[in-house]
């Protein structure tokens, strides 16, 4: 029995091996590869998969870490990342797509629990792969970019709120719905807890961490000891191993944790998407085909606008708008984990799982090309895009008195910070151009000299007479954006000295071939300062006590600084 399940085990890490190694070749997440591994496995071809209560234990316990290192994310320090535009965008995109997902759902013939689940499942994006195409894009620090991981953010609370209260259903216990007595118990649970996260598991931590192994096997033991507690309770496992992690998440030793925990995870997650694909009645998708065509739609179509329609209204350009919504038009690894615990719990069939599972490996799919290439698909609908809530970009400028500014500088960020200081120590007169209008709120109640606007808008740059400039500077690190200022800039003039940031090497010699005065490359400023700091206290400890107080007052000026999301 043993033996055949470890064979089992191997001939599904095998498959599931070469499908993902597919998958990355076409530069897709990997999970499709386990989907589509699980599928080929399952009864619907090979019918290798056998032991499907073992593979059931084994993609459960997956669920119950994962949710757990899930619950160690959740740290109340997390949520200050969290800016007012991802928190606005986030709620008001989870209730709109929500309700027209329910909407869409009755209206193919769904049942109201079915299309409650639906709407929930579509209303989700997954983190994994909006991270991993920004890393992949190197977008993770654009405004776009900041959005769209603290939306993400936003929309893993609320789905593990939903998690946590769709699974105390299960056991058969609380019937159809939750007693006062259960809430009672789940709420002292909750309270007992408070203390014991604040007050003994932080002195249990400092003496576990002095092992790593034994750190690894207390956090795990931990882990199930909630999720066995909250069983023998009548509810579900998945809601312990949640509220474990989130009674460690102010442990100074969370990351680590995660990190020990990461690759039993990770192989216990690649387990459940096997079996998730194993689960899928593909016989049932030939008369899906409608439903599925339209849920992908409304995915990959639908949630891009409502994102887009949400930060127009707070007054973001177009381009950061639909770049947004872009990165959002996928569902979410939890959505399939959602509908997994409604088969689980008899609420929902498993054509439903079919279904959703297909609705998400095309917009999975889909919208991993969809935001590799947004900047061509931005080029080809900006003009048909409208323009939402606030006047944008040239408009505003025109009615700004810009004409006296010595120095032009797009972008307010890590860098723009620096160099307003330096150009007010000059008592130079400066305008500072920024295209998320949070930054210019609070530049406007600084009276510093500032107007809302998107370098990437020609007319803009025509308003801003640039080539008449002493000093144009740019901290957005886009070749393609500061390339556009360069040509404004040299085809009027070779006078004006322009400062401008890259992320790479080539972009910067590119830049320099076009008339660049000056490219910052920000990751290796850190080196050259540390280099000059050392030549210049050499072994003095004073020099350098000295220059480190000098250094914090600077970070607590940058700290007290609202830098938006």
């Amino acid at each position: 029995m043993i033996e055949n399940i470890l064979i089992e085990i191997a001939l599904i890490v095998g498959v599931g091996l070469l499908l993902s190694g597919i998958a990355s070749l076409l530069k897709q997440p990997l999970v499709i590869g386990y989907i589509a591994a699980g599928i080929i496995l399952g009864p619907s071809f090979l019918n290798v998969v056998k032991s499907t209560d073992a593979i059931a234990s084994f993609a459960q316990l997956g669920i119950v870490v994962l949710l757990f290192t899930v619950g160690l994310s959740l740290s109340p320090k997390v949520f200050r990342k969290v800016g007012k535009a991802s928190l606005i965008t986030g709620i008001g995109q989870i209730l709109l797509t929500s309700l027209l997902g329910f909407f869409i759902s009755t209206s193919l013939g769904y049942s109201f629990i079915n299309s409650m689940y639906i709407a929930i499942a579509l209303t989700f994006s997954s983190t994994i792969i909006v991270m991993k195409t920004l890393s992949d894009k190197g977008d993770g620090e654009t405004l776009y970019g900041r959005i769209s991981v603290g939306l993400l953010l936003v929309q893993d609370v609320v789905v593990m709120l939903i998690l946590a209260i769709i699974s105390s259903f299960s056991s058969g216990a609380v019937g159809n719905s939750l007693s006062l007595l259960d809430l009672g118990i789940i709420t002292a649970i909750i309270v007992l807890l408070i203390p014991l996260s604040i007050y003994v598991l932080p002195a249990i931590m400092k003496r576990v961490a002095k092992s790593q192994e034994y750190l690894l096997l207390f956090s795990l033991g931990w882990c199930l000891l909630l999720a066995v507690v909250f069983h023998k309770l009548k509810f579900s496992m998945e809601i312990g191993a949640l509220l474990a992690g989130v009674a460690l998440s102010m442990s100074s030793y969370r990351h680590e944790i995660i990190s020990k925990l990461r690759p039993l995870r990770d192989f216990f997650i690649f387990l459940f998407f096997i079996y998730l694909g194993s689960q899928m009645v593909l016989s049932s998708l030939s008369n899906n085909i409608v439903p599925i065509i339209v849920l992908s739609a409304f995915v990959i179509i639908g949630k891009p606008i409502v994102v887009y329609i949400i930060m127009g209204l707070l007054g973001y350009t177009k381009k950061s708008s639909l770049f947004t919504g872009l990165a959002l038009a996928q569902i979410s690894e939890f959505s399939l984990i959602l509908i997994a615990l409604g088969v689980k719990l008899g609420q929902l069939s498993p054509e439903i799982l079919s279904l959703v599972t297909t609705v998400g490996l095309i917009t999975i799919a889909g919208s991993t090309y969809l935001m590799m290439h947004s900047e061509i698909i931005f080029s080809r609908l900006s003009k048909f895009l409208p323009n939402i809530g606030k006047e944008q970009n040239a408009n505003i400028i025109k009615n700004t008195n810009h004409s006296h500014n010595e120095v032009v500088i797009f972008g307010y960020d890590k860098v723009g910070f620096s160099l307003l200081n330096s150009f007010k120590k000059m008592g130079k007169k400066y305008l500072i151009i920024d295209y998320n209008p949070e930054v210019i709120k609070y530049l406007e109640t600084m009276k510093v000299n500032c107007a809302y606007g998107d370098a990437e808008n020609d007319d803009l740059l025509y308003d801003l007479c640039l080539s008449k400039k002493k000093m144009v500077v740019s901290t957005i690190p886009v070749y393609e954006t500061n390339s556009l200022i360069l040509r404004n800039i040299r085809e009027y003039s070779d006078k004006t000295i322009v400062i401008l940031v890259s992320n790479s090497i080539e972009d910067s010699l590119k830049l320099y071939d076009q008339g660049a005065n000056y490219v910052i490359i920000p990751r290796f400023l850190g080196g050259e300062h540390a280099s000059r700091l050392i030549e210049r206290n050499e072994f003095n400890i004073d020099l350098f006590t000295k220059t480190k107080m000098a250094h914090i007052n600077h970070l607590g000026d940058r700290k007290s600084i609202k830098h938006f999301l």
